[in-house]
């Protein structure tokens, strides 16, 4: 009950920043029109807010995002892998993912070991996460335990076209060790940015293999 608690808090607090009108500063616009927004927010930090328009209907990301959750080092080149540790009901689980290396290695390797809260609230999907503890992963030797949190994706159907989906991703991260902070904001929002092109890289493979199986 404890992790379901504190999946439940990740969710409504991010939902609160996400909420907040006032204070986001554009970090980044893609050419695509893909955008990345910032903060601080009291007592967390800054926080970063992509915005991209996808051309999937929510609930074929949502799919991908929670149901192949540890596929996702197959094709984000900056997540070697994720696995989850424990699941807790159907809304709630335990996770444990190791970054990939950064261009130039700026940022060495990291782990993180999050409580994940997945859940639906009319056509809007959200998942929610935040740093946690558990005892099947202790802190591994030769890797720095960052902490994420709260972090969250939100997906709803266009305004425009409901099989497309508005997608936007709150990420508060602290990556720990002696990092400049101009370097650790440039890592996030472009880590966001990269994020983005490969998810929508990822839709389109699945897309073009259950084709080929109908065909």
């Amino acid at each position: 009950m404890s992790y379901v608690k504190q999946g439940e808090d990740a969710l409504q607090r991010a939902i609160g920043i996400l909420s907040e009108r006032e204070g986001w500063i554009v970090e980044t616009v893609a050419a695509n029109g893909d955008k990345v927004l910032s903060k601080m927010s009291p007592g967390i930090g800054k926080v970063f807010r992509l915005e991209v328009l996808l051309d999937q209907h929510a609930d074929s990301l949502y799919g991908e995002l929670v149901g192949n959750m540890e596929q996702m080092g197959e094709w984000n080149p900056n997540v070697k892998r994720v696995k989850i540790l424990q699941k807790i009901g159907k809304d709630t689980m335990v996770t444990h993912e190791v970054s990939g290396d950064t261009p130039g290695n700026v940022v060495g390797p990291r782990d993180f070991v999050s409580v994940r809260c997945a859940k639906r609230r009319g056509s809007a999907c959200f998942l929610a996460g935040t740093a946690t503890q558990h005892p099947m992963m202790p802190e591994q030797r030769g890797v720095v335990r960052a902490e994420n949190g709260p972090t969250c994706i939100v997906l709803k159907p266009s305004n425009d076209d409901p099989n497309k989906t508005k997608f936007t991703w709150l990420l508060n991260i602290d990556l720990k060790g002696w990092i400049p902070k101009t370097i650790v904001n440039k890592v996030l929002s472009q880590t966001q940015v990269d994020f983005a092109n490969h998810l929508r890289q990822r839709m389109a493979t699945q897309v073009s293999v259950e084709t080929a199986h109908t065909c």
